[in-house]
């Protein structure tokens, strides 16, 4: 059955995630605007979303998460890697791990040297500013009484701390700010928490708003594909309750991610004209580029058994959730991966720090999802600035259908040496003084693995992503280019694409504040164009 809702909306928002929640808050602050936000997903009811340490009861709950896999990794053993992707109001900033990272400068400035004008950091500076409250006030990087709120984590296992000692004696140094002019350095994350909860984009944006007379939201609305008249979009057809309706907007604006944004385009006939007419859709407009530039970064966990029983393995539960209740501290109020570090290996090629480390003081195999005995520690580290590529690409003309996901990791020489630094780092930093006591046996790699060429076998054994898949619908002037500076979609008017999809290229460090900082300047972008 077909219905036709004939209210023209100024804007409709595809995605309530980490974009679609702060456009949906900055383009209903004019009253004049009518604004219609939906959601594949439900609402951010469930109580583990808003308590921090909950995230580790949500990566595999299929009621909140996308739950992607992708396709056989060549350099990785032909594994399906999985990928958990948000799928409820605030999109993945209501499951991620609460890091709040911009990346490097270099990184925005790549992004304007390649032909995105307004890209630069010093014009992207001013629009993380806005978005924040940072708990240590305002300065010429930070600001307060943005609605993402950025805070000190309220407590830290004490394993952390010897984690930073470890970076120490290694001869690196601490740094008091990730997110300043020296990204560099080892420290405890800033999260995005307020009052010892989760401060999703659903929380901070979204919720303080929902009472707008000219803001709607729709959640449960599984969209099929933009409407198109001749090379203009005009509005959304979406699924809810077994119902298709059609909508029609002024704007229409995507936000669904890195990977629903361009599976949608697609769906929508917009795309590589060869690879949609394969499964029966009509080309509406050939756009090579869209589902091109994947990338994320691949991660090696290194693992060591704990003489110290105070990890988070096997934790009293209840003890901790009564102590959080009461007091929304403790360990229930941790963000888990609570401290970690920017580096240069011998590999990297600029300024940027080409690897990033997240300690947890517990064991972490398989996302969490393959429970080890005993107690464990765990160092994350991941390739910042990977030069493989890889795509993704609808198989079929439905929407429930999964798109095919080829991240193509180590596909290119140089990520292959930088991943062995990653690795070799974890062991390293175990090996230290200070984690003498702590240390017991080797768990990955196991013990006895040294030479390059079998800790590579233990990384195509066990690497894994950490969630910051990027590229997909590439901002920029070339013929891949799927957005302009403005985010439109070259060639079809009135439609958008706004989310991490649009990053020409992968920046250093987590990637949640950088899409935040997106939508906000795309907000500005539309109200003052």
């Amino acid at each position: 059955m077909l219905n036709t809702n004939k209210q023209n909306w100024d804007y409709i928002i595809v995605g309530a995630g980490s974009a679609g929640c702060v456009l949906a808050n900055r383009l209903s602050e004019n009253p004049a605007n009518k604004v219609l936000l939906l959601e594949a997903g439900g609402k951010d009811w469930n109580p583990f979303i808003h308590m921090p340490a909950g995230l580790a009861k949500l990566v595999n709950m299929k009621s909140i998460n996308w739950s992607y896999d992708t396709e056989p990794e060549a350099a990785l053993n032909n594994r399906r890697l999985y990928w958990p992707r948000g799928k409820v109001l605030g999109g993945s900033s209501s499951i991620n791990a609460m890091c709040y990272c911009r990346g490097h400068k270099l990184d925005y400035d790549n992004w304007a040297a390649a032909g995105n004008a307004g890209w630069d950091y010093t014009a992207v500076l001013p629009y993380f500013r806005k978005s924040e409250d940072q708990q240590h006030g305002a300065d010429v990087y930070h600001g307060t009484g943005g609605p993402l709120a950025v805070r000190d984590l309220r407590y830290h296992n004490p394993l952390s701390e010897v984690y930073l000692q470890a970076a120490e004696e290694l001869g690196y140094t601490r740094t008091r700010d990730f997110n300043n002019d020296h990204q560099r350095g080892f420290a405890y994350y800033q999260v995005t928490q307020k009052n010892g909860r989760r401060c999703s984009t659903a929380v901070g944006y979204l919720r303080p708003v929902m009472k707008r007379s000219n803001l709607t939201v729709i959640t449960h609305a599984l969209v099929g594909k933009v409407l198109l008249d001749g090379k203009t979009a005009v509005g959304i057809e979406y699924t809810r309750k077994g119902n298709k309706e059609n909508v029609y907007g002024g704007e229409i604006l995507l936000s669904g991610g890195t990977i629903n944004s361009p599976q949608l385009l697609q769906l929508s006939g917009i795309g590589i004209g060869s690879q949609l007419r394969e499964v029966g859709i009509k080309v509406n407009h050939d756009l090579p580029g869209v589902g091109e530039n994947l990338q994320d970064h691949l991660d090696i966990c290194t693992l060591v058994e704990s003489q110290e029983k105070i990890t988070y393995d096997h934790m009293n539960e209840i003890a901790a959730g009564i102590r959080y209740i009461f007091t929304r501290g403790g360990p229930a109020s941790s963000n888990i991966a609570e401290a970690g570090g920017f580096l240069l290996s011998e590999h990297a090629e600029d300024g940027r720090p080409d690897i990033q480390s997240h300690f947890v003081p517990a064991q972490l195999d398989d996302h969490g999802r393959n429970i080890l005995p005993g107690h464990g520690l765990t160092i994350h580290a991941c390739q910042l600035n990977p030069k493989s590529r890889g795509n993704i690409q609808i198989t079929s003309a439905d929407p429930t259908v999964a798109p095919k996901i080829q991240a193509n990791y180590l596909s290119h020489p140089h990520d292959e040496k930088v991943i062995l630094a990653c690795a070799k780092l974890g062991m390293q930093l175990f090996a230290t003084d200070v984690f003498k006591s702590i240390r017991g046996k080797p768990i990955f790699p196991e013990a006895g693995l040294e030479s390059d060429a079998e800790l590579m076998d233990f990384i195509r054994r066990k690497a894994e992503s950490i969630y910051h898949p990027v590229g997909t619908c590439k901002m920029g002037t070339d013929s891949m280019a799927v957005v302009d500076p403005q985010l439109r979609v070259h060639g079809i008017d009135d439609l958008r694409v706004i989310d991490a999809s649009i990053m020409p290229e992968l920046i250093a460090g987590n990637t949640n504040a950088p899409t935040i900082m997106i939508a906000e300047k795309a907000a500005d972008m539309i109200t003052n164009a």
